[in-house]
């Protein structure tokens, strides 16, 4: 069985929600391919940090660069067993990727699992693979996840929820959880 994850990135991806789980993946066992369109092995994007600090919505200040390992137009799927799409401002740009939306397809329509946190469910949604499931998000994208046919879960941001192949999230504090469940779907076990 290959190891493989891909991950889904573009300038901007919140950079929590690259950074943690790029190398928990890679602590249990992963190989993390990471990629973004127009871009290969060795290039770098920007990431930003989202947080909530009593505002109305998120703020959003300057985070890391981050080096991809991987040329976007190189990638095999069928050398995937899942594939990572996190949110930040990347997914409402690379969305519009043609290839892009192929892979979520080609992934959703071989039933591999799908982790998708935050706005990283834009990508879903543009997708249209949503379709009769129940899907967390930030919460600023209900009425996407409505319109494309999806049920929409309003959790606490350190909740996270699996339907099927989808595991989802309302944000980065979910992590613990986005990634257990991840993990459980991908029939990790992990004993202490």
């Amino acid at each position: 069985m290959s190891m493989k994850i891909l991950m889904l990135l573009g300038d901007y991806v919140e950079d929590y929600e690259v950074m943690v789980p790029f190398q928990a993946l890679q602590m249990v066992g992963f190989t993390v391919d990471t990629v973004c369109p127009d871009k290969k092995a060795g290039d770098i994007i920007r990431t930003a940090i989202h947080d909530f600090e009593g505002d109305q919505t998120y703020s959003e200040k300057r985070g890391h660069n981050f080096a991809l390992n991987t040329d976007f137009n190189s990638i095999n799927l069928s050398d995937y067993v899942a594939l990572v799409i996190p949110g930040g401002r990347a997914p409402e740009y690379i969305r519009l990727n043609k290839r892009v939306i192929e892979i979520v397809k080609t992934f959703a329509n071989d039933n591999k699992p799908i982790a998708a946190i935050c706005h990283g469910i834009q990508v879903l949604t543009a997708a249209d693979v949503i379709k009769g499931k129940t899907i967390s998000a930030y919460p600023a994208l209900e009425p996407d996840v409505l319109m494309v046919g999806g049920t929409y879960i309003n959790l606490e941001f350190d909740q996270a929820h699996v339907d099927g192949n989808f595991i989802t999230a309302p944000a980065w504090p979910a992590h613990p959880q986005w990634l257990a469940k991840f993990l459980e779907v991908l029939g990790v076990k992990i004993s202490l």
